[in-house]
């Protein structure tokens, strides 16, 4: 798929959101403060982090349609310091947050037209990309949080096309990361492979359904159900992947 199709993308966003913000309205208060599946984030954390993501996705859509340079993020910094304190929000106002900064990148991503669709911005790390892949941005947001929020959603419930399409960015990007190992993916329930990491005339090759292999590769999960084998087909130690977003 092209992550670049909004067409495609923006369905996806809109389920990924639904899917977040179910998980996210299911959880008692309390549990907003207990850990999420990542180190040193609450459940609130991810939640703040997303409701900041949707506000910084809509000044890119802004840049597109107005010309006017307005950055995701003014530094890493301030990035950080603006989740920290929203993290500690009353669970009321996280959930509002959340809900209402999905429907302004809504709103804004709906205000483009043809031409503002391939205006040139750029990501937080400065990379020049059109429009068009803020979609895209945002589905890998909702949908790998909604894992991370560790409140019964799982990479087994990401869309299939949706995994096939984070497995094609994420292998794109971690292959030129320092210490890649060298690997196919082949899914068993996929009809194609991904080739991860340098160039090898012996491989490894990892089995297991798509969404797992995901899930290791993205660093979801610990490589449950992933299996990897040597280039004679003997079973092999399943290797870490650099880190991913």
């Amino acid at each position: 798929m092209d992550r670049r199709d909004t067409a495609v993308t923006l369905p996806w966003m809109g389920a990924g959101t639904e899917l977040l913000a179910r998980a996210v309205n299911a959880l008692p208060d309390d549990a907003l403060r207990a850990p999420s599946a990542l180190p040193g984030w609450t459940r609130a954390h991810v939640v703040a982090h997303v409701a900041r993501n949707a506000e910084a996705l809509t000044r890119l859509a802004t840049w597109a349609r107005t010309g006017i340079e307005t950055p995701m993020y003014p530094s890493r910094e301030h990035r950080a310091a603006e989740i920290e304190s929203s993290a500690q929000a009353p669970a009321d106002v996280l959930r509002d947050e959340l809900a209402t900064t999905a429907e302004a990148l809504d709103g804004a991503l709906a205000a483009l037209d043809e031409t503002t669709w391939q205006a040139q911005v750029r990501s937080a790390l400065g990379r020049p990309i059109p429009a068009t892949e803020i979609p895209w941005m945002r589905v890998r947001e909702v949908w790998l949080h909604a894992v991370d929020l560790d409140a019964g959603v799982s990479v087994s419930d990401i869309a299939p096309d949706v995994v096939d399409t984070l497995l094609d960015d994420s292998t794109g990007m971690l292959s030129a990361a320092d210490g890649c190992p060298s690997a196919v993916l082949a899914p068993t329930d996929r009809d194609r492979t991904w080739t991860l990491g340098p160039a090898s005339d012996e491989p490894l090759r990892l089995r297991g359904e798509a969404a797992q292999v995901l899930g290791w590769l993205v660093g979801r999960c610990g490589g449950e159900g992933v299996e990897a084998l040597a280039g004679d087909g003997t079973p092999a130690a399943l290797p870490a992947p650099p880190r991913w977003l």
